[in-house]
């Protein structure tokens, strides 16, 4: 099982939606959006674990990389909805990751209002976004 992504950009941040299982199958994926989000955006990038089943320790491993690699072109990685299954224990060389209880907690906390671009996977279960370019 692997991931669906979907990134959006709200005035000076990111959103990172996920769907699926977050194990180490999906990490060459997720580091894909990671790197995707990096080049079509500015700001925070929110990571939005609403639809994400579960994730692995890699999985976890892959998140605290994503945000060493954001902190590193200055900017910063926030979740919103971590799964239930388990919380990200950054290490000492992890920059600090503001969690927020949800994505809409998210979005209040920065003032976002609506989307201005976004892409996704070709998979994306979401059928109201369906007009959004595909990604393969």
């Amino acid at each position: 099982m692997t991931i669906e992504w979907r990134y959006a950009t709200r005035q000076d941040l990111g959103v990172l939606s996920l769907a699926g299982y977050l194990g180490a199958d999906a990490t060459d994926r997720f580091t894909g959006a990671i790197g995707w989000a990096l080049a079509r955006g500015t700001g925070p990038v929110i990571l939005d674990l609403t639809g994400l089943l579960g994730w692995s320790a890699g999985g976890q491993i892959a998140v605290a990389q994503a945000a060493r690699r954001l902190a590193e072109r200055g900017r910063r990685l926030e979740l919103a909805a971590i799964p239930a299954d388990g919380s990200l224990v950054p290490d000492a060389t992890c920059p600090p990751v503001t969690v927020h209880c949800d994505l809409p907690a998210a979005l209040v906390a920065h003032g976002a209002q609506d989307t201005i671009r976004q892409w996704h996977t070709d998979d994306w279960p979401d059928p109201q976004h369906a007009e959004a370019p595909a990604l393969t």
